[in-house]
């Protein structure tokens, strides 16, 4: 199996966040054939296309930080039964200006934590027909909704319940099932 540098954004703006939380813990129980780095979104402006002509320094990092993964991986939290106004404006970022798309044929995955029984499943459906528009491949199986209930994962990452953490460990296996079958199809196809 190859490695794979995956790119994941947390799409709250809170430092003490669950989904925070629930991002250290799929870094931690990822398998060693993937390598992560968050890509923040707290410091973009709030996108305008005014800014196309000359994108602020915070914009062009961002949309690098994109362009130099081989994956990206969206934690997001649901605000008012859909994703964040901050992952939005990220996710507007990284697809202007028009023809420099950089979720364009990327591929990602989507997972997200919240305290309701139904975790982030009206969120992430949203989030998925954005990034669908956006023309990036998703893995679709296995969703991850989680109900991050109080002592779930401590604040470094671990998981202390077993059925949870088999879970996301399964998740991130399939992720990095997902990657391998993703560049081993675009190396045939070159």
């Amino acid at each position: 199996m190859d490695n794979y540098r995956v790119g994941y954004i947390v799409g709250s703006l809170a430092t003490e966040s669950i989904n925070r939380r629930l991002a250290r813990a799929l870094v931690l129980l990822a398998p060693p054939s993937l390598t992560f780095t968050e890509i923040a979104i707290k410091d973009l402006p709030l996108y305008s296309y005014d800014y196309d002509v000359d994108y602020p320094p915070a914009a062009r990092a961002f949309k690098q930080a994109l362009l130099d993964s081989d994956a990206i991986m969206f934690v997001t939290p649901e605000y008012n039964r859909s994703i964040p106004g901050a992952l939005k404006n990220a996710i507007d970022w990284a697809s202007r200006p028009y023809g420099t798309n950089a979720l364009a044929h990327k591929p990602c995955a989507v997972i997200g934590a919240s305290s309701g029984k139904i975790g982030t499943a009206i969120a992430q459906q949203h989030l998925r027909s954005v990034l669908g528009f956006c023309d990036a491949f998703q893995m679709n199986h296995p969703e991850g909704y989680i109900q991050l209930t109080p002592g779930l994962i401590t604040d470094e990452g671990e998981v202390t319940v077993d059925s949870t953490r088999d879970f996301l460990r399964v998740y991130m296996q399939e992720f990095a099932g997902f990657l391998e079958r993703f560049f081993r199809g675009q190396s045939h196809d070159e």
